[in-house]
Formats: structure tokens, sequence, C-alpha cells
């Protein structure tokens, strides 16, 4: 099972959360996702590799759930702050696998801190010559910021879709397509959710990496062995003959597929030395607790005073923002913000969600549950089905949602009958923007409602 955490790392005087994913058994392997990615993207291969290794994948600052670093960050500070997360971890050394932006970030780790890693494969090392730096110039990382009426979504899907029609993806010409182009609007919604957790912190971490300067160790360097494989499709394959001389014991490769470049870096990192993993602490007020009832097997997302007796519950298609009032701590219930889903489906009788907040209270300690109130509604009208589509539009149709349930209950009915009054702050974007996310992320909201429901009118 891959469990995720919550650590708060130190460096510079600096403290910062950093969000995590773990699993296995064995020696440790520290794996750094490419931009603009989180952890998640390598859930898939933690799952293979656990038997070999105790996987750890961090989302990397600014990405995922973890906080940026301060100031105009470059290649070296992301480097330190993955060192930093290791003296966090009492990681004395490990192995280690990076691809795209996080073999980058790796490579410098390896020239900078040569005794932390044991041994590095990554999957391609960019080597950019000048005539492309000055292709990317400011137009491959603008700035990315909500606007009123969703209009960032639009342009946000489009950049993440074409991306795999061209690089870079604003070259929309024969010399710049690339032979894996797809469609598939789930390998697009993954992306798309992690650009909207970044927001324009994104261009801090992907800059870094772009402006990065071939940082290979000098030849007869003291480093640990490393391997650098590229596949057919990928960009990157065609710098493997960029590389240039190499340290003893680093060597590179042409592969046909991303199953063969896994398979020849796992027989790489294979050859590591077992470490032992020192006991580390997780942040004290925020973290997942692993639930099991009838129903429901997964981590549910918890926030607060660990010491506090309400345990605070949200409405209906939202999720825990910001830090809970004193004395409670809020959780994000089963197919809602950082929780899991439900086994099956989601059940829409009182029973299982109880049974789940039940488990919640009695892992974490709490008293009193705080219930919230329904949305005025129809469910059925209320919860519109917001799955992936080929061009995008459940990201702005959810957007128009959090917008018009400010001025309407319910937001479907339009009319001076069903308007409420609201604060004018509520609708600026930023603040849409945490609704909006946490409304895509409610893949349970309907079925919750409709469960709360008939628990009122049984109470």
């Amino acid at each position: 099972m891959i469990t995720r955490h919550f650590i708060d790392v130190s460096s510079g005087g600096n403290k910062r959360r950093v969000h995590y994913r773990k699993a296995g058994k064995g020696p440790p392997l520290l794996m750094v996702h490419q931009s603009p990615r989180s952890s998640k993207e390598y859930e898939a291969l933690m799952e293979k590799w656990a038997a070999h290794f105790t996987c750890i994948a961090p989302d990397t600052a600014g990405f995922g759930q973890s906080d940026p670093l301060p100031g105009q960050p470059e290649i070296a500070e992301y480097a330190d702050a993955t060192i930093d997360f290791l003296d966090a971890l009492g990681i004395e050394k490990c192995a280690a696998y990076g691809f795209h932006s996080g073999g980058i970030i790796l490579v410098t780790a390896v020239k900078r801190h040569p005794t932390r890693i044991t041994t590095l494969a990554v999957g391609g090392y960019a080597i950019w010559s000048a005539e492309e730096m000055a292709l990317f110039s400011d137009r491959y990382l603008p700035e990315f910021h909500p606007s009123d009426y969703g209009e960032h979504l639009t342009w946000l899907w489009n950049r993440i879709l074409e991306q795999s029609w061209f690089f870079p993806w604003f070259a929309t010409d024969d010399t710049h397509r690339l032979s894996v182009a797809n469609d598939d609007p789930a390998r697009v919604d993954a992306i798309v959710r992690e650009m909207l957790d970044a927001g324009n912190a994104y261009q801090a971490g992907y800059g870094a990496v772009l402006r990065a300067p071939r940082d290979i160790p000098a030849v007869g360097a003291d480093v640990p062995p490393c391997l650098i494989s590229a596949y057919n499709g990928d960009p990157l394959q065609e710098h493997i003959d960029r590389l240039g001389d190499m340290p003893s014991g680093w060597a590179a490769q042409k592969v046909t597929t991303p199953e063969e470049h896994q398979a020849v870096s796992l027989s790489h990192l294979l050859a590591t030395e077992t470490v032992t993993i020192d006991t580390s602490s997780d942040a004290s007020d925020e973290g997942f607790v692993e639930i099991r009832t009838d129903a429901f097997n997964g981590l549910i997302h918890w926030r607060g005073d660990r010491s506090a007796d309400q345990l605070s519950l949200h409405a209906p298609a939202y999720a825990v923002i910001g830090n809970p009032p004193a004395g409670q701590m809020a959780i994000d219930l089963p197919g809602h913000g950082l929780s899991d889903n439900w086994t099956d489906e989601a059940p829409v009788s009182w029973v299982p969600w109880q049974d789940v907040i039940n488990a919640v209270a009695d892992a974490l300690g709490t008293g009193t549950t705080v219930y919230p109130s329904l949305p005025e509604g129809e469910p059925e009208k209320l919860y519109p089905d917001l799955s992936p589509d080929r061009f995008g539009n459940y990201l702005t149709m959810a957007w128009q949602i959090v917008r018009a349930r400010h001025m309407f209950a319910p937001w479907y009915q339009v009319d001076a009958a069903h308007a409420v009054t609201f604060d004018a702050q509520q609708l600026k974007p930023e603040h849409l923007a945490s609704e909006h996310l946490a409304l895509i992320n409610a893949s349970a909201a309907k079925e919750f409602h409709i469960a709360l429901q008939s628990k009122q009118k049984e109470n």
C-alpha cells in the first residue's frame, strides 16, 4: 500500500512543509518527479518497485501539496532542498531515481552532495542548445493565475494536451511534432490537476530545471554510479548524444519503450547498498490516517490540532481548506479533497459514511462531530457529471458552478427568487480557484449529499 505523509523540513532558517508518498520494504529509494507533476505520477511505478525498495517520493517544492522555496531559487536550491528532505527523514544516504526534471535535480544533488546518493538512475537528461533556449524564452512558462471567468482553464487544457503533440508545446509546426500524440482525457486531466495544485509556483521549479546548465560531474569526480536512459518518442532521447564525457561508472543508453527504460533503471538501482532508515517525525498538525471499514479501505486526510475534541466535516463538493478553527480537527471525507475514494461505488446510505467518521474519530481521538449544512437543491442537479472530456469542458463547467453558487441557491436556479446575498471577496479568482479544485476532486459529492440528507430526515 502507498501511504502519504507531511513532514516539516528546515533549511537556511526557513521551515516548509513537504508532502510525500511511501511504499514497500527494503533500502530506501528516493524518487523525484518531473515538472509540473507531483509524486502522484509515480504511484504505478512505486507499486512495482516496492518489492525491492522502500520507495519515497516527495512532491518537489512548489508542486503537489509541498510548499514552495523562498525567493527565486535555481537548480542548486532544489538539489539542496532534496537533501534537506532526506535529513528530515533521517536518511543518511540512499539510491535515487528521477525522470526529466527530477533527474536534473538529482544529478545536481549528486554533484553537490556525492556521499548522500549511493546510485542514480535517470530518465532523460536535458542538454539544451543555445537555439533551443532562445526558443523557450518566456513563452514556455507564462504566468499562470486564475481569471474571473475561468479563461485560464481553457488555456491550461490546451497547453497540456498539445504538449504531447509538439515540443515545445507552442511550436505548432512539422519540425516540432512528436510521435506520441494523444487526446486521452484521463492523461491530460491528471497533469491539469497537478498544475492547478501548483498554480504560478510552477514557474519557479520548472524554470530552474530549464535554465540549469549541464551539471554532470567531471570525468575524474568521486561520485556514485549513474545510468541515464531515454526511450523512443521521448524528446530528450536525442540528448543522449549530447551528454559528453562522464565520470567512471556513468553510462547512457537509448531504449525502445518506457517499460524498457524502467527495466534497465531497476536493474541498475538494484546494485545499491542496503541502508537503514531512521524513524522520521511527520508533521504534528496535518497528515493521513489509514481507515478500514466494510465499504472503505484507504487514507483519510486530516488537518488541525491533534488535541482537539471536535471533528469538523465539510459540505458535499468541498474540502479542507486552510486551518480549522481552534479546538477542531477537519477531515476530507472519502471521494473529497486529498482523501481516497470509496473502495467500490460511493454509498448513498448514511451508515457507511458514519462508519468512516467513527473510525477516524477513534483513530484521531476526537469526540463530538460537527456536521455540515446541506446546500439547497436537488442532488442530481447540484452535482452534474464532471468527468474529463476530450475538450476540457468539465473544467469551465465546474468554474461556472462555483461562481454561480455564491450568487444563487440553488446555483442552477438563476432568477430573482433564488438570489442570495454574498461577499464580493468570495468572487475573487484566487478564492474560486480553491473551491473549483475541491469540486472537480469531489467524486462522491452527490452520494454524500443524499446520504447526509437521509440522516437528517431520520433525525
